[in-house]
């Protein structure tokens, strides 16, 4: 004989449900030597008690014993931070309670490390010979391939993706439709510089292209916000000529302020070919520049 099957869990039910472990175990991990106080008393359970993480977050016990209950209560940024802090919470937890509690989790704050981790840059690498570049969230530069210098004309100058495509003559020769995309880029600018209202880089940066590229200022003005699509980018090379990309942006797992640009050559097209010409011939421009053992004596 079959058994009815339980009703379901809402949505809402089972947010609340998980949330309700997750605090748990979270404050059952930590002891109060962990968190700078001292221990009084007999504990029956591992771990910090709700008294004790409510002093930490600076809220009251009967809000927090609500909140680990899972009861429908109000809660702010704000005090979701302060109940962070107060269970020694990382990056990805945080933004796990953000979202248990159905809130949006707040941007990422960027690591002050600015160094390409050896996996990364084996990726860049390894995306030859087609085009691929790391970006930070100001859209500075933190690795390009070969593929990417020889292709795009970037040199050491180039340090910042945003400004190189506004105020890179060489740049904008190449690009193909470079004024029909112009809005689609500083659109996608605009919005992550709304993510991170708080960061003052972006308006410096944007204080600074408006000034250098009346394009730039112009379009600033219309306040058109957009995502990163996946599309085509056409170039005209002046010795390889006409090469096509299908590009598309990837996230970083493990740093959410870094997106990785990767550029594959279009079907059907002679871009694969040329790529390959255009590196073997800077390989060879570069071994003839380099100083050979008799001319270093």
């Amino acid at each position: 004989m079959l058994l009815p099957r339980p009703p379901a869990m809402s949505a809402n039910t089972s947010r609340r449900t998980e949330l309700r472990d997750f605090l748990r175990t979270r404050r059952a991990r930590l002891t109060p030597a962990d968190v700078g106080l001292e221990a009084s008393g007999r504990r029956r359970t591992p771990g910090l008690r709700r008294e004790e993480v409510a002093v930490l977050a600076g809220v009251g016990v009967s809000w927090y014993t609500w909140l680990e209950q899972g009861r429908e209560i109000g809660v702010s940024d704000q005090v979701l931070d302060a109940v962070a802090r107060a269970l020694r919470l990382d990056e990805a937890e945080r933004a796990h309670l953000y979202r248990l509690a159905g809130h949006n989790p707040p941007p990422a704050a960027p690591r002050p490390d600015r160094r390409l981790s050896p996996a990364l840059r084996h990726l860049l690498d390894a995306w030859c010979p087609n085009p691929a570049y790391l970006l930070d969230r100001h859209w500075d530069y933190l690795g390009v391939n070969d593929a990417a210098e020889v292709t795009f004309g970037l040199s050491a100058e180039d340090t910042n993706c945003l400004r190189t495509f506004f105020c890179s003559e060489r740049y904008r020769d190449r690009f193909r439709y470079w004024e029909e995309s112009a809005p689609a880029v500083l659109a996608e600018f605009r919005a992550d510089a709304a993510r991170y209202a708080d960061d003052e880089t972006f308006s410096a940066l944007a204080d600074e292209l408006k000034s250098a590229s009346p394009t730039f200022a112009g379009l600033w003005e219309r306040h058109e916000v957009r995502g990163r699509p996946q599309g085509i980018k056409e170039f005209d090379h002046p010795e390889a000529g006409y090469l096509a990309f299908e590009h598309t942006t990837l996230q970083v797992t493990d740093r959410y302020d870094l997106r990785l640009v990767l550029y594959t050559p279009q079907p059907q097209t002679a871009t694969p070919a040329k790529l390959a010409d255009l590196l073997a011939r800077a390989a060879r421009q570069a071994s003839a520049q380099r100083p050979t053992l008799a001319g270093t004596r």
